[in-house]
């Protein structure tokens, strides 16, 4: 798994834009920039719907403000869900990120096989990365929501 102190792998990551799909090199994407990534096991989903993404989007705001450039949201769904679900749920501030094949997921070692879930999905977690590299890691445990979530997030800025 990764750990803090350590540079993203190389991996790329969709976004379904105004301008149509996009596929970011995330090294570039977050090449010099303060970035809030958070993980979660599947749009659409409860815990994910009611309380993971809803905080990102009531506390980007305070977020920002601590000097983060960029608010992300990585999924293993595919970016036209990802758009939706941002939709749906008011997420403007939010960059929305498909990880379609789980393979950026897998890259980090937090993946988890869901089985009839919907398969290989990510495990629930955010991090704090400055210019690619990653300088917190909050990481679930499973069936937990307590460290990543964006009050918690917040206190780490």
């Amino acid at each position: 798994m990764i750990e803090q102190g350590q540079a993203l792998p190389s991996a790329t990551l969709s976004e379904l834009t105004t301008d149509g799909m996009v596929n970011h090199d995330i090294q570039e994407l977050f090449a010099n920039k303060k970035v809030v990534l958070f993980a979660v096991p599947g749009a659409f989903t409860p815990t994910c719907s009611a309380s993971h993404l809803p905080g990102f989007v009531a506390l980007a705001d305070k977020i920002k403000a601590k000097g983060v450039d960029m608010i992300a949201c990585v999924s293993v769904n595919d970016a036209f869900v990802m758009k939706a679900w941002g939709e749906a749920q008011n997420a403007e501030e939010i960059r929305m990120l498909a990880d379609g094949d789980a393979s950026f997921t897998k890259s980090l070692g937090l993946d988890m096989d869901t089985q009839n879930f919907g398969g290989v999905r990510s495990t629930r977690y955010a991090m704090i990365i400055d210019n690619g590299v990653v300088t917190q890691l909050n990481v679930e445990a499973p069936k937990q929501f307590e460290v990543s979530k964006a009050e918690a997030i917040l206190e780490s800025l």
